[in-house]
C-alpha cells in the first residue's frame, strides 16, 4: 500500500503528464504534455480548470472536516504573494454575494480584513468558509489560483481531484 505522499505524487503526476483528452466543452491540443503540476497550472486556462474542478470539490464529496486541515497545510506552503492573490480572489467573489471584508473579518475572527496583511491562518479560515458555504466560489478561486492544489495531500482530496482529472487528462503512455 502506498503512503499519502506517494499517492499524492502519483495523482499530481497523472494530472501533469499524459495526453489531453477533450471534454465536450474544452478545446485543447490532444498531444499536449505537461512537465509537472506547475506547468499544467500555467498552461491551462481558468475555464479548463473550472471544468476540471467543477463537480469534484463539494462539501458533500469531501467533508469540511477533512478539507479544512488540508487547506491550512496547503495555504501555509504557498508563497506570500500567492496567498495575497488567493485572499483577494475570495474577497472579490464573496463581495459579489454581498459579504464585505469587514463583516467577514468579524464573522470569521480574522486578524484583518486587508488581504495583503492576512496570515496563512486568516486565508485558511476564508477558504474554509467559502468551501463550506459557497463551494462555487471556492472552485472559482481554485480555477483562478491553482497553486493551492499542488499542496493538498489528503488521499481522498487528491483522489477526487484525480477522478475529475481523469475525465480530462489521459495517463502517460
Amino acid at each position: 500500500m502506498t503512503s499519502s505522499e506517494e499517492y499524492k505524487r502519483q495523482i499530481m503526476k497523472d494530472l501533469a503528464g499524459g495526453h489531453v483528452e477533450s471534454l465536450d466543452d474544452v478545446k485543447t491540443d490532444s498531444t499536449t504534455e505537461y512537465e509537472n503540476f506547475d506547468d499544467f497550472a500555467q498552461r491551462t486556462t481558468p475555464d479548463q480548470r473550472r471544468q476540471l474542478f467543477g463537480r469534484s470539490l463539494h462539501p458533500e464529496k469531501i467533508p469540511t472536516s477533512q478539507m479544512e486541515p488540508e487547506l491550512q497545510k496547503a495555504i501555509a506552503q504557498i508563497k506570500p504573494n500567492e496567498r495575497d492573490d488567493v485572499a483577494h480572489a475570495f474577497f472579490k467573489h464573496l463581495k459579489q454575494r454581498g459579504l464585505d471584508e469587514r463583516h467577514l473579518e468579524q464573522q470569521l475572527g480574522l486578524s484583518t480584513h486587508h488581504a495583503s496583511r492576512m496570515s496563512a491562518d486568516d486565508v485558511s479560515k476564508l477558504a474554509s468558509f467559502a468551501y463550506h458555504n459557497h463551494p462555487d466560489i471556492f472552485r472559482e478561486v481554485l480555477a483562478e489560483q491553482p497553486g493551492i492544489m499542488k499542496f493538498l495531500s489528503n488521499p481522498i482530496v487528491a483522489g477526487i481531484i484525480g477522478i475529475a482529472a481523469a475525465k480530462w487528462l489521459g495517463s502517460r503512455k
